[in-house]
């Protein structure tokens, strides 16, 4: 077996993406808070679903991936360590919610926001690494490529925001990448392809400005 987790790795290179330009911006805004309403309530709206997204991510890690993980590679694999690293990640994901709301309604960015960001930024880069040293090996090793089609394919009927998830995994794609998703997603995946990345990128300008 030599399974090559695309999927997976793609998901953590977008969030990692996210992580940074998501903590950047709310440190800086947090000294300058010259937002209107409008700008104020798409940054609290996007940090609202990068909060879903990594829930769904990791949930779906916890209750789709592991368990094949430990069928198929036994005694090979502990996964102690990257559970107990999931189990603080939603009290985070709370705090992140809670100011992105308080943005919506205060039209500032909060201290404690963009420290909470920095916080969470910080964890991830560490435990995704981690992540990526430990289990990417295990499932190159243990899990058989009809095993792994399976597993991506339960997690993808759990859901997502396929309108916030798409365009930031074409966005870290590279141009290999981008032509075998073409090429398995087939008529819909190139729908998603042609359709969703233009409305996204509107979004980002007016949260991000001119950082990408």
């Amino acid at each position: 077996m030599n399974n090559e987790p695309t999927g997976l790795l793609l998901a953590h290179r977008a969030m990692l993406r996210d992580l940074d330009r998501c903590a950047d911006l709310t440190a800086r805004l947090a000294l300058d808070n010259s937002l209107d309403r409008k700008r104020a309530g798409a940054i609290a709206a996007y940090l609202t679903d990068f909060c879903d997204s990594i829930h769904h991510h990791h949930s779906a890690e916890d209750e789709v991936l592991w368990p094949v993980l430990e069928r198929s590679a036994g005694a090979h694999v502990d996964l102690t360590e990257l559970t107990d690293d999931h189990a603080v990640l939603d009290p985070k994901l709370a705090r992140i919610r809670s100011g992105a709301a308080a943005l919506a309604t205060n039209h500032v960015v909060s201290a404690e926001l963009a420290a909470d960001l920095a916080d969470l930024r910080d964890t991830l880069h560490e435990h995704i690494a981690d992540e990526e040293r430990t289990i990417v090996p295990l499932i190159k090793q243990y899990v058989s490529d009809d095993e792994w089609n399976r597993v991506e394919a339960t997690i993808r009927r759990r859901g997502g925001k396929m309108s916030f998830e798409v365009p930031r995994i074409l966005a870290v794609c590279t141009e290999q990448e981008l032509a075998e998703t073409r090429k398995e997603g087939g008529i819909p995946v190139a729908l998603m392809i042609k359709l969703l990345p233009l409305p996204f990128k509107r979004r980002e300008s007016l949260v991000f400005g001119g950082a990408r």
